[in-house]
């Protein structure tokens, strides 16, 4: 699998309009509360990647019948908020942390046990910081030395309703408290420090279920355990995170125009936008409207030059699945970028930070990884060989890169760019990114 390598080639632009694929968070998130929902609900622009195959097999083995009408379109027969099965097997979580995280909120509740397990990359990664707030309210949950998968859940607990104030923002810890708290005893709250993506809380609204949001950011969410979801319909949005590396390529290639259809722009997720413009890119939205409580936008991209920036630290939480290709907006910029504040780079699909600077460094750019950060020098992209260590970001960020490199730049361990991103490389060579596949 890992032996997948992409090649580009230099003095690209992109043109003309494309549609990414549906949003990643949602479409797992339209599983997990569809399965539990009482009747059958209808999902449009399901991401069709292994990371949402997964949690997709994960239900069916846990007794939901799932049918797929075309690869992007779903009917999910939920069995209701106690209908759940023991699953016969270990449940496969594949490369992706946000299913496992999620997943050991929700079946922490359940009266079954439970094994999730992932990949090999998934398999270092921490997760102690579920574990202690789930811990809290009752679950029982042992992982593997170091707080790492695979995480066995034993069933059967009576979990407790708790507050709990996230000591780092983060929205997959919060999700996993709230969905916790579906199956819990009296009202679970979560505060939390900054701003994190809030699709679980308008989804469970989607499915009639009521969330509390106090203060202007939505500083405190709660629930109250023992309710119930109702099906409904469900049309994904392009994905920001996917459509991010479109932006930032249609930005740094001179004579590019580019227009990008349907893309969800979240509040909580839009930061990757306001970084580019501060950086003076040239993005316009259009066409905004709201599907599924979700709003939605076209956005156009022309190219413009870019200048480095001192990256505001309260856009790192609304921006964190983008930096790898927003380090390549900054090395192609005027003028230094620093990023501080953004330590949970470090503990992704792989170190982002490292991994980026080490391969920004191959290829000719000064780049200076810091304890939370980066430093870099903007320079001339050069052919180098970068390893992506298994990381779809990664790799699909130093595609975007080669539009402006002297040379080819040879990507390894490409395969998990089908976590997120499957035709990658047919969609983005359709708008004139020298990108190809072997």
């Amino acid at each position: 699998m890992s032996k997948i390598q992409f090649k580009t080639s230099p003095n690209g632009q992109l043109n003309g309009t494309l549609r990414v694929p549906g949003d990643k968070s949602m479409s797992h998130r339209s599983i997990m509360l569809g399965s539990l929902a009482q009747g059958a609900t209808q999902v449009k622009g399901f991401l069709n990647g292994e990371d949402c195959i997964a949690t997709m097999n994960a239900f069916r083995a846990m007794g939901v019948d799932i049918e797929e009408q075309s690869p992007t379109e779903l009917t999910i027969n939920g069995v209701g908020i106690q209908g759940l099965q023991a699953p016969k097997t270990d449940l496969d979580m594949g490369n992706s942390g946000t299913a496992m995280r999620l997943m050991t909120g929700l079946l922490a509740g359940q009266n079954f046990a439970s094994t999730l397990v992932g990949d090999a990359s998934l398999s270092t990664r921490p997760m102690n910081r579920i574990i202690k707030p789930l811990s809290m309210m009752g679950a029982q949950i042992e992982p593997e030395e170091g707080g790492r998968p695979p995480l066995k859940i034993n069933g059967g607990a009576q979990l407790k309703g708790i507050h709990y104030d996230l000591p780092v923002a983060s929205a997959q810890v919060k999700s996993a408290v709230l969905l916790a708290g579906l199956f819990a005893e009296g009202e679970t709250s979560v505060t939390e420090p900054g701003v994190t993506r809030d699709h679980t809380e308008r989804m469970l609204r989607g499915f009639g279920y009521d969330v509390v949001t106090r203060g202007d950011k939505g500083e405190k969410i709660s629930l109250t355990g023992g309710g119930s979801l109702k099906a409904t319909r469900i049309d994904v949005p392009a994905d920001i995170s996917s459509a991010a590396f479109f932006m930032v390529g249609a930005s740094i290639a001179e004579g590019s125009d580019l227009t990008l259809k349907h893309v969800g722009i979240n509040p909580t997720r839009t930061g990757v936008i306001d970084i580019l413009k501060l950086m003076g890119a040239d993005i316009s939205l259009s066409n905004q409207h709201e599907v599924g409580g979700e709003p939605v936008a076209d956005i156009r991209i022309r190219s413009a030059q870019l200048k480095g920036i001192h990256i505001p630290e309260e856009l790192v939480p609304l921006a964190i699945d983008e930096f790898p290709v927003i380090f390549i907006a900054a090395a192609c910029a005027e003028g230094e970028t620093i990023l501080s504040g953004a330590e949970e780079l470090r503990v992704k699909e792989s170190d982002r930070i490292q991994v980026m600077a080490d391969g920004l460094i191959n290829c000719g750019i000064d780049a200076n990884a810091t304890p939370d950060g980066i430093i870099i020098q903007p320079g001339q992209l050069t052919s180098g060989t970068v390893d992506s260590h298994g990381d779809h970001r990664i790799a699909m960020a130093f595609s975007i890169a080669g539009l402006r490199a002297n040379g080819e730049i040879t990507i390894n361990d490409c395969a998990n760019v089908n976590t997120s991103f499957p035709d990658f490389v047919k969609l983005a060579s359709g708008v004139g990114l020298g990108v190809r596949s072997g």
